[in-house]
C-alpha cells in the first residue's frame, strides 16, 4: 500500500525495522539500533517492511515438529517431562520477555510527544507499530481509535499478538491538536472508504475505547454499506452519567482540581495497590517481595503523573472532556442506525464511566451485538500495572473466543479459525486442573495390528480423521479428552458442536454465549454438513457425536445407550475424503453423578414444559424432520453429584474409508458401515465397563493416597491390559 504524505519516524529503543517512506517524504534514515513507528503526517499511511515469515502452527496442533524434537532432547533422566509441556514453558517464557507493561506505555508516549515537534503540534495521523508479528495471509485491517489520551498506544500490550492476525493502524492525536469530533469522524471515514475501495472483500475492524468507541459508532452510522466490525471497550456513550462530567466546569477555575483529575485517571490505570498487594501474597510471594514491588511501583507512579501531565495538560484535558461530551451525544442520537457487527467489552470496576450498566443498554440497543464482561477490571481495559499483568485482558483471546475474527465477508468457522497459543492452552489447562485430578482420566487406544495399548499411540497422526463416539452425560468427557490428545499427540480435535454455542435466534434464558468461549478457542464449529466437508477437506481431526444433545442429556436408565439416527450419517462424507473413522467409548459418568429429574419428568410439569419450549425456540435445531427419538428440546437434567469417580477412554482400531467412495455411494453399503461403527463404539463401552472393575484406583480416595506419596502431578496406575 503506497503512501502519499510526508513521513515522520517516532523512535523508541528496542529493535530495528525497515521503513518504506512515501514518495514525497525525502530520504529518511532511521537509526538501525532503534525501533520505529511509521507515521504519516498528512493522515496517509506508509507501508512497513517486515519479515513476512508465514505463521505456522503445525498441521493439526499448536506445536511445531522441530520444537517437539528440541523438547525431547531437553528432557533429562532425573526429571522426565512431557515434551509438549516443555514447549509450552518455552513459549510462555518467550511471551513474558516480549510482553509490554504500563511503564512501556508511558515511556513510548514520551517519545511520541517529543517527536511531535514544537510541543505537540500537527494534525491527527496514523501509525503502524513495528513490534507486530508477521501477519497471516489476507489479514483484515484493524484501526485503533484511542480514548481521551489520544496517544494511540492503548493496545501496546497487544501489538505483537494482534499483529499476527491483523494489519494494525493506530490513530495518534497530538497534544496541541484541536480537531473537532466531527472532523475526526471524517478523517477516519476517509481512511475507511479508501481502504474499502482498495480491498473491498477485506473487513475493517474499528477498535475504540471511551472516546474512540463513540468515534467508531459514528463512522459505522455514516458508512452502513462498508463491511465494518466494531470492538468497543467501555464506550464513552455513558458520559452524561459519569464522574467525569463535573470536571468540565471545575477545570480552569480550581487549579488543584487538575492534579486531582490526573491522579484519579492514573489510579484507574494502575488499579488498587492494596488489592494488588494482597493478590501477590495470595499467589505465594513473600511480604518482603511484595513490599519491594510496591515501593518500585510507587516510585514509578510519580513519573507516570509527570508523563500524564504532558499527555493531558490542563487545556487539553478540558478540550478532550468537552469533546467526549459532544461525542457521547452524537453517538447516542444515532445508535438506532448502527448496523455493524459489534463486540462490547465492559469493566465491572470502571471508576471513570458506568460501563457495566452502559454495556447492558448498548447490548439491547444494537442489533448485531455481543458482550463480554470483565468484572475485576478498571476503565483502561487494555492497560494494566505490571503488578497485575497476569489478570489482564488478552484482546486476541477475546476475539477468538467470541468467534469475532474473519478475513472475508462472512465468518468461516473452519478457515478463519486460529489455533490456541501456548499461553491460551496453558490457561485452559490451569482452569481445569482440579477437574482433571478428580477424574484422573485413563487413555487407551488400538494399534494397527489390533493391540490395545495405554496412551494414544493408536490415533492416526495424519488427517483427515473422524472420531465417532458416545456423548457422556452433559458432555463431561470433552475436556480431558481434548486436552490429553493435544498434550500427548499434538493433535487438535475440531469438535462439531450444537449451534446454540455460536448464535441465537433471540435473547432469552439460555446461558450467555461467553460461557462457550473456551470451546470456540479450542476449535469447536457449528455442526453442519458444510462445516464437516470443510474440515475433512483440510485434513483435520474431527470430533462428531451422532447422538448429539439427545445422548448428552439422556434420561434415567439410558447410561451407555447409543441414541443415534436410524439413517446413516457421516459415512459417505468420510469416504469422499478417505478419512479414517476412529470409534471410541467413554465410561465413568455413573461414578460422577446420577440423573434424578430427567426430560420426561420435567415435561409433566406445565410451567417447566413451557420454559423448555421457550429455550428451544432461542437456538437453531440440529436435525429437522427426524424422529422424536433423536430430536431433543434444550434442557438440563437435574443431576445428583456423587463421589467423583474415574474417567476411562478407549479409542478403537481406525476404520479405513480410502478407496471406498464408489462402494459407499450405495445407501445399503453406507448404512452397513454406519452400523459397523456403531457396533464398534458399543464394544468400546462394554470393554471399559468390564475392565474398570479391576482398577485398584477407581475410587478417588485411593488415587489421592497414591498421589500423596508420588506427587499430585504423577500419573495414577490403572488396570492391567
Amino acid at each position: 500500500m503506497a503512501a502519499t504524505g510526508g513521513c515522520v519516524a517516532f523512535s523508541t529503543v528496542v529493535r530495528s525495522c525497515q521503513l518504506t517512506p512515501a514518495p514525497s517524504s525525502g530520504n529518511l534514515r532511521p537509526n538501525p539500533s532503534q525501533r520505529q513507528f511509521a507515521v504519516s503526517s498528512e493522515s496517509q499511511f506508509t507501508t512497513t517492511v517486515r519479515g513476512e515469515t508465514k505463521r505456522t502452527f503445525g498441521e493439526n496442533g499448536i506445536f511445531k515438529e522441530k520444537h517437539k524434537e528440541e523438547a525431547r532432547e531437553g528432557v533429562t533422566k532425573e526429571r522426565q517431562k512431557n515434551p509438549y509441556e516443555l514447549e509450552l514453558e518455552r513459549n510462555e517464557s518467550d511471551e513474558d520477555r516480549s510482553r509490554k507493561s504500563l511503564k512501556d506505555y508511558f515511556e513510548e508516549s514520551k517519545d511520541l510527544i517529543r517527536s511531535e515537534g514544537g510541543g505537540g503540534g500537527g494534525p491527527p495521523r496514523w501509525f503502524s507499530p513495528l513490534d507486530c508479528g508477521s501477519r497471516l495471509d489476507d489479514s483484515p485491517l484493524l484501526l485503533y481509535l484511542p480514548g481521551i489520551d489520544g496517544v494511540g498506544l492503548g493496545l501496546i500490550m497487544h501489538h505483537q499478538s494482534l499483529g499476527e492476525i491483523f494489519d494494525i493502524w493506530c490513530l495518534h492525536i497530538p497534544v496541541k491538536d484541536r480537531t473537532s469530533f466531527t472532523d475526526l469522524v471524517k478523517l477516519v471515514e476517509q481512511t475507511v472508504r479508501s481502504e474499502n475501495c482498495h480491498s473491498p472483500n477485506r473487513p475493517i475492524y474499528l477498535v475504540g475505547e471511551s472516546l474512540g468507541a463513540c468515534l467508531a459508532l459514528a463512522v459505522a452510522v455514516r458508512n452502513p454499506d462498508i463491511d465494518l466490525s466494531l470492538i468497543l471497550a467501555n464506550p464513552g456513550t455513558s458520559f452524561e452519567k459519569s464522574q467525569l462530567q463535573p470536571l468540565i466546569p471545575l477545570l480552569g477555575i480550581i487549579p488543584v482540581q487538575y492534579q486531582l483529575s490526573l491522579s484519579y485517571m492514573l489510579s484507574s490505570m494502575t488499579g488498587d495497590p492494596l488489592r494488588m498487594a494482597m493478590d501477590k501474597v495470595m499467589k505465594g510471594l513473600t511480604l518482603q517481595q511484595t513490599a519491594e514491588g510496591l515501593l518500585k511501583d510507587v516510585a514509578a507512579m510519580s513519573s507516570y503523573v509527570y508523563v500524564l501531565a504532558n499527555i493531558l495538560p490542563e487545556d487539553t484535558l478540558l478540550w478532550k472532556l468537552k469533546m467526549l461530551k459532544s461525542a457521547s451525544a452524537f453517538a447516542n442520537s444515532r445508535l438506532h442506525a448502527v448496523k455493524a457487527q459489534t463486540l462490547l467489552l465492559t469493566s465491572g470496576r470502571d471508576q471513570l464511566l458506568p460501563s457495566e450498566d452502559e454495556g447492558k443498554r448498548l447490548h439491547r440497543a444494537l442489533p448485531k451485538c455481543e458482550i463480554r464482561r470483565f468484572n475485576d477490571n478498571g476503565h483502561y481495559l487494555f492497560l494494566l500495572s505490571p503488578i497485575v499483568q497476569e489478570d489482564g485482558v488478552d484482546l486476541v483471546t477475546v476475539i477468538k473466543g467470541a468467534s469475532f475474527y474473519r478475513r472475508g465477508k462472512c465468518r468461516d468457522y473452519v478457515f478463519d479459525y486460529i489455533p490456541p497459543t501456548p499461553s491460551e492452552f496453558k490457561n485452559i489447562c490451569e482452569s481445569n486442573r482440579l477437574f482433571m485430578r478428580a477424574t484422573s482420566p485413563v487413555m487407551l487406544s488400538t494399534l494397527e495390528d489390533g493391540k490395545i495399548v495405554k496412551g494414544l499411540a493408536g490415533i492416526p497422526s495424519e488427517g483427515p480423521v473422524l472420531f465417532i463416539g458416545y456423548h457422556m452425560l452433559l458432555g463431561y468427557e470433552l475436556v480431558p479428552m481434548v486436552m490429553n490428545i493435544l498434550l500427548e499427540r499434538n493433535i487438535l480435535m475440531r469438535g462439531m458442536a450444537h449451534p446454540m454455542m455460536f448464535m441465537r435466534k433471540k435473547e432469552g434464558n439460555l446461558p450467555e454465549l461467553s460461557s462457550f468461549d473456551t470451546y470456540r478457542i479450542m476449535g469447536a464449529v457449528p455442526v453442519s454438513g458444510t462445516n464437516l466437508y470443510k474440515l475433512l477437506s483440510s485434513k483435520a481431526h474431527v470430533l462428531l457425536y451422532p447422538g448429539g444433545l439427545r445422548e448428552a442429556c439422556h434420561r434415567k436408565g439410558e447410561q451407555y445407550k447409543l441414541i443415534w439416527p436410524e439413517q446413516s450419517e457421516f459415512v459417505r462424507m468420510a469416504a469422499r475424503f478417505g478419512a479414517k473413522i476412529v470409534p471410541f467409548g467413554v465410561a465413568g459418568e455413573d461414578d460422577f453423578g446420577e440423573i434424578v429429574f430427567d426430560y420426561d419428568d420435567q415435561m409433566k410439569i406445565p410451567f417447566v414444559k413451557d420454559f423448555i419450549k421457550s429455550l428451544s425456540e432461542e437456538a437453531d435445531t440440529v436435525r429437522s424432520g427426524l424422529n422424536s427419538e433423536v430430536n431433543q428440546d434444550i434442557h438440563s437434567p437435574v443431576v445428583l453429584p456423587k463421589f467423583p469417580g474415574r474417567f476411562y477412554y478407549y479409542f478403537g482400531k481406525p476404520i479405513e474409508t480410502e478407496g471406498r467412495m464408489s462402494e459407499l455411494r450405495d445407501r445399503d453399503n453406507a448404512h452397513e458401515l454406519y452400523m459397523q461403527v456403531k457396533l464398534e463404539v458399543e464394544k468400546c463401552l462394554a470393554f471399559l465397563q468390564e475392565k474398570r472393575e479391576s482398577d485398584p484406583y477407581r475410587n478417588l480416595l485411593a488415587r489421592l493416597a497414591y498421589q500423596s506419596t508420588h506427587g499430585f502431578d504423577s500419573e495414577v496406575p490403572t488396570f492391567e491390559l
